[in-house]
C-alpha cells in the first residue's frame, strides 16, 4: 500500500496539479470513493483515514467478527460520541468507527436498500429509485435474488440468509410473526417488503466485509495514482476565498488540492464543516470562526429510536446464538402513510445475559424507521479533538411516541406467540401494561438503531435546509463536497450503510461522465 512518501512532501504541502482529490474519511462512501474516482490513473487520490488502516482481510478481530458489534466500544476504533438528553433521560452511545471501512467495520452488517418511497420523499431530480438502482446493482455480488434488480459482480458480497441460517431463537421469531398473519419476505428489496424474514448480511464466514475490504483490495491500494494515510485526523478544510483548496490535519500539516470531499459521517463531515466556518453563521462568531458560507449545517439531523423489548430465555430452548442478528418484521404502523414501512422488529441475541435471571437472553429490537422529529448536532470549541454536541431529540413529537408504542406491543404480541413463547421464561423489559409505564421505560432505556443522517442535506439552493447540491457540492463554495449520510434530506426507512455506498457510486458515477 502506498504511503505519503510515495507523493513528494512539497507536493502535499504546497499545492501543485499533482494531487487532484483529497477525500477525508475512510467508511461507507470514502472507500468507495477512493477506488472509483482513482480508477482514471490521471486523477492523484489521497484519502485521508483518522483510524488504523489494516491490510485487507487482516483486520483485528474485533473489527472482522460479525457477532461483534460497535468494536465493544473499544476507543481505539470507535469515536466515543455520546448525546445529549432530552425526553429521553439519559445519554446514549452514538457509536461510529474509526478504522478504515468506518462504520460499516463495526455495524450489523445488514445488506437491504432504501425503498423507492424513501427517495420520492427527497423529491430530488436525479435522485429516485430508478436513478440509484444501476449503482445498487454495481456495489454488490449477490447471492440470489432477482437478477432485475441485483447486482451478480461487484465489490460487496451480499449473502440473503435462510431459515436454516438462523437462530432457533431468529427462526421461532419468525414463524410467530407469520401466526400473527404477517408474510414471509424472501428478498427485502423486492417489491413488496411488508413481512418477515431472514436478512440479506455482507457476511462471508463470519466476517464482516466492510468497505475497506471491498472496495479497496490489495491491488487497488497498490495503485501509483492512490494514497492512503491512516491516523491522519482533519481540523479543517482550507479556503482561498470561497474555494477550498486542501485541509488542515490536527496535527498542524497543511495539505492542497484542487477538490476536498468530506466522508467522514453525519457527525464528523458536519464537525469539520462547522470548524471550516461552513455553517449556521451564530455559531460561527461565537467562536471566533470566519464565516465561509452560513448554511444550516446540524440543525436536521435525523436518527432511528431503538427500544429492546427483552426477555430471559430458557437456557435449555435458547439453542445457537450465532449470528446475533438474523431476522427482522418490517411493516407500518397504523398511522404510517400509503407505501410507507415505519416500523422494524429485529430478532436479536445482543443482550447483556447477567441481567437475566436465567443467565440467558434475547431481545425483540423496535425500531422506528420513519421518525419525523429532528435533531442537531453543534460545536462548542475550535479544537477537533473536543467531540461534537449531539442531540437526536427522540421522541420529541407526539406521533412518534406513539408509533413506537404501537411496535412495542406488536413485538409483546410475537413475543407471546409460539413457537417463540416456548423459548421464553420471562418478560425483562417493559415488563409493565399501561401506556404510561411502556413510555417510562422507553425513556429510560431507549437507544439509538445507529443510522444518524441529514447533518447536511442535499437539495436545492432555494431550499432553506440544503447545504449541498444535486452533486454533492457544498452551496456557496467551490471545491468542496460532502458525500456521505450527512447529505440524506430525511432518514430511510431501514439502516443505512447499502444507501450510504450506492451514494458514493452514484457521485462517483459523475466524474465518469464528466
Amino acid at each position: 500500500m502506498q504511503n505519503e512518501s510515495n507523493l513528494a512532501s512539497t507536493e502535499l504541502q504546497h499545492g501543485s496539479d499533482t494531487l487532484d482529490v483529497i477525500i477525508v474519511g475512510g467508511g461507507s462512501a470514502g472507500a468507495v470513493l477512493a477506488s472509483r474516482l482513482s480508477e482514471q490513473v490521471n486523477r492523484h487520490v489521497l484519502l485521508l483515514e483518522a483510524g488504523h488502516s489494516p491490510e485487507p482481510y487482516n483486520y483485528p478481530r474485533i473489527i472482522s467478527n460479525s457477532d461483534v458489534l460497535g468494536a465493544n466500544l473499544n476507543p481505539e476504533f470507535e469515536w466515543g460520541y455520546k448525546t445529549k438528553t432530552g425526553y429521553i433521560d439519559h445519554e446514549i452511545g452514538a457509536i461510529r468507527g474509526k478504522i478504515l471501512g468506518g462504520s460499516s467495520a463495526v455495524n450489523g452488517a445488514v445488506a437491504i436498500r432504501s425503498r423507492p418511497e424513501d427517495f420520492k420523499r427527497w423529491n430530488l431530480p436525479g435522485w429516485s429509485y430508478e436513478d440509484l438502482l444501476p449503482s445498487f446493482k454495481k456495489l454488490e455480488t449477490r447471492h440470489g435474488g432477482d437478477d432485475a434488480i441485483h447486482g451478480r459482480s461487484g465489490p460487496l458480497p451480499v449473502v440473503q440468509l435462510t431459515q436454516a441460517d438462523i437462530t432457533p431463537m431468529q427462526d421461532a421469531f419468525v414463524k410467530a410473526t407469520i401466526a400473527n398473519g404477517y408474510k414471509a419476505i424472501d428478498d427485502f428489496d423486492g417489491a413488496d417488503a411488508n413481512g418477515v424474514g431472514p436478512y440479506p448480511m455482507n457476511i462471508v464466514n463470519g466476517v464482516r466485509v466492510n468497505t475497506g475490504i471491498a472496495y479497496l483490495t490489495e491491488d487497488i491500494r497498490n495503485r501509483k495514482n492512490l494514497t492512503i494515510r491512516a491516523e491522519s485526523m482533519v481540523d479543517r478544510v482550507l479556503f482561498n476565498g470561497k474555494k477550498a483548496v486542501g485541509v488542515r490535519l490536527v496535527s498542524g500539516e497543511e495539505i492542497y488540492a484542487k477538490e476536498v470531499i468530506l466522508s467522514a459521517g453525519t457527525y464528523g463531515s458536519a464537525a469539520i464543516l462547522l470548524r471550516s466556518g461552513v455553517g449556521p453563521s451564530d455559531q460561527s462568531n461565537k467562536l471566533g470562526i470566519p464565516v465561509v458560507a452560513d448554511l444550516p449545517v446540524g440543525l436536521n439531523l435525523m436518527d432511528h429510536p431503538f427500544y429492546y423489548n427483552a426477555y430471559a430465555a430458557k437456557p435449555d430452548r435458547i439453542g445457537d446464538q450465532s449470528p446475533v442478528i438474523g431476522a427482522k418484521l418490517w411493516t407500518n404502523s397504523s398511522s404510517a402513510a400509503p407505501g410507507e414501512l415505519d416500523l422494524h422488529i429485529t430478532a436479536t441475541h445482543l443482550f447483556p445475559h447477567e441481567m437475566s435471571p436465567t443467565k440467558v437472553g434475547f431481545v425483540l429490537a423496535v425500531a422506528l424507521t420513519r421518525p419525523i422529529s429532528r435533531g442537531r448536532i453543534w460545536i462548542e470549541s475550535k479544537d477537533p479533538l473536543q467531540t461534537p454536541k449531539i442531540d437526536l431529540n427522540f421522541l420529541a413529537a407526539d406521533q412518534d411516541k406513539a408509533r413506537l408504542l404501537e411496535g412495542i406491543k406488536l413485538a409483546r404480541k410475537i413475543g407471546q406467540t409460539a413457537p417463540l413463547s416456548d423459548l421464553i421464561d420471562s418478560e425483562i423489559a417493559p415488563a409493565v401494561d399501561s401506556d404510561e409505564a411502556i413510555l417510562a421505560s422507553v425513556r429510560s432505556t431507549l437507544d439509538t438503531y445507529h443510522h444518524p443522517v441529514a447533518s447536511a442535506p442535499m437539495g436545492q439552493l432555494s431550499d432553506p435546509n440544503a447545504v449541498v447540491d444535486l452533486e454533492a457540492k457544498v452551496h456557496g463554495v467551490t471545491g468542496l463536497r460532502v458525500v456521505d449520510a450527512s447529505i440524506f434530506p430525511d432518514v430511510p426507512s431501514v439502516a443505512t450503510n447499502i444507501t450510504v455506498i450506492a451514494t458514493a457510486e452514484h457521485i462517483a458515477n459523475l466524474y465518469t461522465n464528466a
